[in-house]
């Protein structure tokens, strides 16, 4: 059941995947917080391996990023429905937090089964709240998938939120987007979304005028604004996989940083502080190509498949490149289900992450790793072990990794050793993803590989509420937001 005297919210839906929602739904969370509200995210179902540690579980990184716009700490009610892929057919499911099961797409239709705890979730959300601004996942016009569906208009329907539905220009055919979408929606979908707007726009507005009334026109929907292109949301964490698509080539750099993009790569966020420091050239190497020689270090990324990823490793000839790197005198980092393949094996007896097994790791670190049921996710303190440095950090994996060279950690959490290194000093591997974005952190631990301090300009989480702030500004100028309001607080909380 909807609340009895529900709490103004609205839907932020778009024509298709990665057309800028996270960000939009980000940067109205900082506009309307810093005008006092009290404003909280919402996204249904999200389908990602990039997540956030929270005191009661793990959500999107895009919802912790969006209370961070909101000036509040991020809560599982956030996303209660969070789909962590480990296949092309499959995935894991984290219901309000915690691990719940696994979904295969043979089985979609078990979502709707998820909608009592979304609604559930955002009923708690709503409790107190100023303003709930929700993020749908994808796009409405999937018909196919409508009649279990909780993460749009199924959600809308069932919530009474009204919605707006939002279409990128940057990628082209907009205009067959959003009147494509109107279209094929039933007349009671139809009904739920109130207004459009255009995101990422280029050039002259001035020379889309008339695109606005052909869409108002198809449509019979008002048009709240066109947003132009954002170039400050580079500095803003990556939510989605196609942001792996862009490194940050900078040839003469202090440091060549090479990474392997696996296909189960998760929280890939991890490398986002690399991409902002002008000391850094950051090569992503994708399938068919060789490890660069010239590496001064080879970052080994977190994964939701490490056995898998493993094995494609090593089909990709990337464990022959990492060896010969490591011979040359090269350093190597490894985060996560990274650090878990840079030991000796892994074992998986129970298939947490796949068909049971295990599988020799790569060597360069004297541990072995055991996948178990219990799943750790925490935020935590972190310190570095050389330096004395001390930043905040996180962990979301499953599983323990032990033997000989955990006595050489890198790291501290509570008092105790956390990762491992070998006895070169070379090779290293953490549990704790965020270090990076830690500015005292990365810079201790960078600065040990390059013999000097490498950090340069305001930091990677200055530039974070930098950007929030520079994209509450844009969004302020380019959208009608007291109609965005209006919309809002006109949510009847009717069930139909």
């Amino acid at each position: 059941m909807a609340p009895l005297r529900p709490a103004p919210a609205l839907m932020v839906l778009g024509t298709g995947s990665n057309v800028g929602k996270s960000l939009l739904v980000a940067g109205l969370c900082r506009l309307f917080a810093d005008r006092g509200l009290k404003v909280r995210p919402f996204k249904p179902q999200n389908m990602s391996n990039n997540a956030a540690a929270t005191p009661l579980g793990e959500i999107g990184r895009a919802q912790a990023l969006q209370a961070r716009a909101a000036r509040i700490a991020p809560h599982v009610d956030m996303n209660p429905v969070l789909l962590k892929p480990e296949s092309n057919t499959g995935s894991q499911i984290v219901l309000q937090g915690r691990v719940a099961g696994r979904l295969s797409s043979g089985d979609f239709s078990r979502r709707g089964d998820f909608l009592p705890k979304v609604l559930e979730s955002f009923e708690r959300l709503c409790d107190g709240a100023d303003l709930v601004i929700v993020e749908g996942a994808g796009s409405p016009a999937e018909t196919n998938l409508r009649a279990r569906d909780i993460a749009n208009l199924g959600f809308a329907r069932a919530a009474g939120v009204p919605a707006v539905l939002v279409g990128d220009i940057d990628r082209g055919g907009v205009i067959a987007s959003l009147v494509g979408t109107h279209a094929v929606l039933d007349e009671a979908d139809r009904a739920m979304i109130r207004a459009f707007a255009i995101n990422r726009f280029r050039g002259d507005i001035g020379l889309f005028r008339e695109g606005i009334t052909t869409i108002e026109t198809a449509t019979g929907w008002p048009s709240l604004g066109i947003v132009p292109w954002f170039p400050q949301a580079a500095r803003l964490p990556a939510e989605d996989g196609l942001d792996l698509e862009r490194d940050a080539r900078r040839p003469g750099a202090a440091l060549k940083v090479v990474v392997p993009v696996l296909p189960g790569i998760s929280n890939f966020d991890d490398l986002d502080p690399l991409k902002q420091e002008p000391e850094i050239d950051l090569v992503l190497v994708g399938p068919g190509q060789p490890l660069p020689g010239d590496a001064s270090l080879v970052i080994l990324p977190g994964s939701k498949t490490t056995l898998r990823d493993l094995a494609r490793l090593r089909s990709e000839g990337w464990d022959i490149d990492i060896l010969a790197h490591h011979r040359r005198g090269g350093h190597v980092l490894g985060l996560c289900g990274g650090y878990q393949m840079l030991g000796r094996v892994v074992r998986d007896p129970l298939g947490l992450e796949g068909p049971p097994g295990e599988a020799p790791g790569l060597g360069l670190l004297d541990i072995e790793t055991e996948l178990t049921p219990d799943k750790t996710v925490r935020e935590v303190s972190a310190v570095h072990a050389d330096s004395g440095a001390t930043g905040q950090a996180y962990e979301i994996h499953l599983g323990a990794s032990s033997g000989p060279d955990t006595n050489r950690a890198p790291f501290e959490v509570a008092g105790l050793p956390e990762g491992a290194q070998s006895r070169d000093g070379r090779v290293s591997g953490t549990y704790l993803h965020g270090v990076l974005a830690s500015d005292p952190l990365r810079a201790a631990w960078l600065g040990g590989i390059a013999g000097r301090g490498l950090l340069a300009g305001p930091g990677y989480e200055a530039g974070v509420e930098a950007a929030l702030d520079a994209l509450a500004r844009h969004l302020e100028c380019h959208l009608d937001i007291a109609a965005l309001l209006a919309l809002a607080r006109s949510r009847s909380g009717v069930i139909s």
